[in-house]
């Protein structure tokens, strides 16, 4: 079974952060992947919307034996499982959230569907916070 070497990012802004990051991040390590690197926390002003609530957080680079699209099924039910009712893809906009899970590098790969968009440009160009988390990962 071939490894492959991804760069998530992880967010939250609702209840304890930095635990809801550590949950997620287990959660991610019990699914069978590895995680091979972690970056510091990082608290930020939300994105894109309005919140009163900051953010936190972090970057990982994992080993997976998932494909991209069953990776994205995969955080989506951590995701969910945590408690994230609203998907910004599905409601058009971003909100609040228990956890946030993007999957920002796929090994070297190129990938477009409706769904899933690798490398995620907005991260690694167009927001601050991940410039900042993704500086030694990329």
């Amino acid at each position: 079974m071939s490894q492959h070497k991804v760069v998530l990012l992880l967010g939250s802004n609702l209840g304890d952060q930095k635990k809801n990051l550590e949950t997620a991040l287990e959660k991610i390590r019990q699914g069978g992947n590895e995680i091979l690197q972690l970056s510091e926390f990082l608290t930020s002003d939300p994105v894109e919307f309005a919140s009163s609530n900051i953010f936190c957080n972090i970057a990982t680079i994992i080993f997976t034996h998932l494909s991209p699209i069953q990776l994205l099924d995969f955080v989506k039910s951590i995701e969910m499982d945590m408690g994230r009712i609203n998907d910004s893809k599905v409601s058009g906009g971003y909100a609040d959230r228990i956890i946030d899970i993007d999957i920002v590098k796929y090994n070297e790969l190129k990938f477009v569907s409706e769904r899933l968009e690798i490398p995620h440009k907005k991260h690694l160009f167009e927001r601050e916070f991940s410039r900042i988390l993704l500086k030694d990962f990329i």
